[in-house]
């Protein structure tokens, strides 16, 4: 295509002004030939009629008819002659000769005639012929002047001549040219595609290289000729692709080099990101321990008879230790929406169920802080996981109520213009939020106004779980504030029809109290086996406590029958509280209610907990939620906790 197109180019270069050359002298030769012809065609119209009047004047003046027609016969067989004829002085006709005869030179001279015998061909001309007579003079006068020459009409002589011959030598002029013409055009595209030859070539060859270097081969070399019309630019060319190739191998070579530097780094940073990785794990397992020995301590401080400045100290205890297993659960909220192990329960439930829920745990709190905390009654319904669009709400409405000094904070439910959605929405009138700051409200940590990192002011992780939340859960949040006017945050969900029969939200199973409850805890810490066996006595429970696998195992053969199996899950030499579990199961015979506790927040932990069918806790554990799970453990395995004569501990 390439080769087409600069061939074509090069021959429409140079055929364009040779052709206009040629056409030009073509038509310079055809119009000075045809004129030259014409010309010819005239003059000798007219020697031929002034050798007639010549010859026809002593004929005339003689009046000899026969010499007359002789002479008119003679010229009427020359080429091109179509008639001649001779009229007297009076103009009557004497003789003629051709298929035309007019009896009276007007009528052969009559403009009408000649315009009918020119569109047949013929032109007429005429001219008189006249006798010429000399004045004898007096020759010895010495006169030096031209002789007077006195002329008399003898008659006329009309000539009509065919433009036949004159029309055939045009034809034979043009084809001429024609001929002339096209053999000129074909020599000269003989010879510009030659020449255009003599140039592409070289050029394609450039083309050629300049392609394969382009596509690396930098060892390509093009064939040079000394006489290309592009040597110079073929040596350039070559150069440059050894320049290429220097050039190349030397990048190789420093990126060779810089490879293997990034290498080092990279793998100097992989050390220690997983030096750190494993420092923070091991640091956040071991700051879980002692702060869940801390809570259960708490927990069973507070169970015991303390007034005055003790019961004081005790709360403000608690309230540092809530404090930090806030932080502690939020950070491990955000690890288990990462690692994808949240469990999502959709169900069909009606909205009002949930702002209920949510105001009647929020209203104390708006109370304390001199709020109004207004809920819209609502009977849309919704189809989401409910417990963890409860969670999603309380987190707006706990920033809604962090952030607003007075006023209200409006928590509502409305039908979205498209039919299929509704939105729940968290409005206040607190300081409201700038544009610029409103894309990084849901980033982990993130707080306006909270550069000192005010405990008061919250972690900064709530909006971002709202964020994982809806992200897990396929739905929308949405934000509109400006400063000074408040803030109002939105949920967008599915509707759903109303379902009577469905559950409005997940509701914690009723069971008895875990008085006389056996649970078997297994813990390799000594504070926190202490603690909860403190913890669960105080409950009613008949605790045995083991510190690894092997006293569990001893406990269960020597006859022990745990209705609860609480478990730790690193135990040491190689041992988890999954393995506990199973070979408790095991020897038992039938699958008793278990749960695990960890102070690691490794996904895969998760991940493998999920899969056996256990429940995790994480370290710290909150004592209601301990209670809580151990009671939905015993009421979904049916067993029901008998009276015991004592309760106590017994060590395996």
């Amino acid at each position: 295509m390439i080769f087409r197109s600069i061939r074509a180019r090069i021959l429409l270069s140079a055929l364009l002004p040779v052709s206009l050359a040629i056409l030009v002298l073509v038509g310079f030769f055809w119009s000075s030939r045809l004129e030259d012809a014409s010309q010819f065609y005239s003059q000798r119209a007219k020697l031929l009629l002034r050798q007639v009047a010549m010859s026809s004047e002593f004929g005339l003046f003689s009046g000899n008819m026969a010499n007359l027609q002789a002479i008119v016969n003679s010229v009427q067989h020359e080429p091109d002659v179509y008639g001649l004829s001779l009229f007297d002085a009076t103009g009557a006709l004497l003789v003629s000769a051709g298929p035309v005869a007019w009896r009276k030179f007007a009528d052969a001279t009559n403009p009408d005639n000649v315009a009918q015998q020119y569109k047949m061909g013929v032109d007429t001309i005429f001219e008189p012929i006249a006798s010429s007579r000399v004045e004898i003079s007096d020759l010895f006068t010495g006169s030096r002047t031209e002789e007077a020459r006195q002329s008399l009409l003898l008659g006329y002589v009309v000539l009509e001549m065919s433009r036949e011959g004159l029309l055939a030598r045009e034809h034979e002029l043009m084809w001429l040219s024609l001929w002339v013409g096209t053999l000129s055009l074909l020599f000269a595209g003989a010879l510009a595609a030659r020449l255009s030859d003599a140039v592409v070539r070289p050029i394609l060859r450039v083309l050629g290289t300049i392609e394969r270097v382009g596509q690396g081969n930098f060892a390509e070399r093009t064939q040079v000729e000394h006489n290309d019309l592009l040597y110079d630019v073929q040596q350039g060319l070559n150069q440059m692709a050894r320049r290429l190739a220097w050039g190349r191998d030397e990048l190789e070579q420093r990126v060779q080099e810089v490879t293997r530097e990034l290498n080092i780094k990279k793998e100097e940073a992989e050390a220690a990101t997983q030096a750190k990785s494993r420092f923070l794990a091991a640091a956040s397992h071991d700051l879980r321990q002692p702060t869940h020995a801390l809570g259960l301590f708490i927990a069973r401080l507070g169970q015991l008879p303390l007034e005055g400045i003790s019961r004081q100290l005790v709360g403000q205890i608690e309230a540092s230790t809530l404090a930090m297993q806030e932080l502690l659960d939020s950070l491990l909220d955000i690890s288990r929406l990462d690692a994808g192990v949240v469990p999502v329960h959709v169900s069909v439930f009606r909205v009002q169920t949930l702002l209920e829920s949510v105001e009647g745990a929020l209203a104390p709190l708006a109370e304390a802080r001199g709020l109004r905390l207004r809920v819209r009654p609502t009977e849309l319904w919704t189809r989401t996981d409910a417990a963890l669009l409860k969670r999603m709400v309380m987190n707006l409405m706990h920033n809604a109520l962090r952030y607003t000094e007075q006023g209200t904070v409006l928590l509502a439910c409305r039908p979205m213009p498209r039919g299929n959605r509704v939105r729940i929405e968290v409005w206040d009138s607190g300081v409201g939020i700038s544009s610029e700051h409103q894309a990084n409200i849901f980033k982990e940590f993130f707080q306006v106004g909270n550069q000192a990192r005010q405990r008061s002011q919250g972690l900064g992780l709530g909006l971002n779980i709202v964020e994982r939340s809806a992200q897990l859960l396929g739905l929308e949040v949405g934000l509109r504030s400006a400063p000074g006017c408040g803030s109002r945050f939105s949920i967008s969900l599915p509707a759903a029809v109303a379902e009577p029969a469905a559950l409005a939200l997940p509701v914690e199973v009723a069971s008895s109290d875990l008085d006389g409850v056996t649970v078997l805890v297994v813990e390799d810490d000594a504070y926190a086996r202490l603690a909860m066996a403190d913890l669960l006595t105080s409950w009613g429970c008949i605790v045995v406590v083991a510190c690894d696998a092997a006293q569990a195992v001893t406990a269960i053969e020597n006859g022990l029958v745990p209705e609860v199996v609480v478990s730790d899950y690193r135990l040491g030499e190689g041992e988890n509280g999954i393995q506990v579990i199973s070979r408790a199961r095991t020897l038992l015979g039938h699958s008793v209610p278990a749960c695990l506790m960890s102070g690691s927040t490794d996904p895969a932990l998760m991940q493998s907990t999920q899969a056996v069918g256990l429940t995790l806790l994480h370290k710290p554990i909150r004592p209601a939620k301990l209670r809580s799970l151990m009671r939905r453990l015993i009421s979904r395995s049916g067993a029901s906790a008998q009276p015991k004569p004592a309760s106590g501990r017994r060590l395996a």
